[in-house]
């Protein structure tokens, strides 16, 4: 992830996000809703891998995100060490109407840690909150699960849009805030990010830290 030009001869900033969790969660759903605003009743298991890039707005700068969808059975695991390689944030995605994705959640912060020590911003993610009459895992649950792990967490629904881009932007605000302070405080940090993962801009250091939160799903 690189430094790119602007018309204007200033500088914009390239993240790389990863959406993981169990097959059937959302995932796809949930990408679709935030770089496009749009939801696939029919959507079918992603094959392989594929990446959309949205722009965001954050403290006046322009981000990209560059957020990298896959499946999550398990014949898709051959893809892991490049799906996960560089990536700076993660959204962890469970169905609250199935328990077994919720469960999956652990294994799957295992493996982001494995292949990823450079994700700095994180988030558990209870998808399909539109469904809370056949809810299988409480808000609770999720809120405890997230602050044991030390991540941030919202319920989020890819059909009416609940929260989804309020949680893309949590991570990606979160990300800017980190690499703002690394790169303010190490040159060798800045080097690396601009060989192998994202450069920030000099003046890109005052942004303001993204405060721990959570959102249920009908929080007002």
């Amino acid at each position: 992830m690189g430094k790119e030009e602007q018309g204007g001869g200033g500088e914009e900033y390239l993240f790389k996000i990863v959406l993981i969790g169990d097959s059937a969660v959302g995932k796809s759903n949930l990408l679709s809703r935030f770089a496009r605003n749009e939801f696939d009743s029919n959507s079918k298991a992603t094959i392989g891998v594929e990446f959309q890039t949205q722009v965001v707005d954050i403290d006046g700068k322009e981000v990209k995100a560059q957020i990298w969808d896959t499946a999550g059975q398990e014949r898709f695991r051959a893809v892991t060490s490049a799906y996960y390689r560089g990536a700076v944030g993660a959204l962890v995605v469970y169905d609250i109407t199935r328990r077994s994705s919720f469960n999956s959640v652990k294994r799957w912060l295992e493996e982001l840690t494995t292949h990823c020590d450079t994700a700095v911003g994180r988030m558990l993610v209870g998808n399909k909150c539109d469904l809370d009459s056949i809810r299988d895992v409480s808000t609770e649950e999720g809120k405890s699960l997230a602050e044991e792990e030390g991540l941030f967490f919202m319920e989020t629904s890819a059909l009416d849009s609940t929260n989804v881009e309020a949680a893309f932007e949590v991570v990606i605000r979160e990300i800017y805030s980190n690499i703002s302070r690394k790169v303010l405080n190490s040159d060798a940090y800045k080097a690396e990010l601009s060989v192998n993962r994202v450069t920030l801009v000099k003046d890109g250091a005052n942004s303001s830290k993204g405060s721990m939160m959570d959102f249920s799903c009908c929080a007002k």
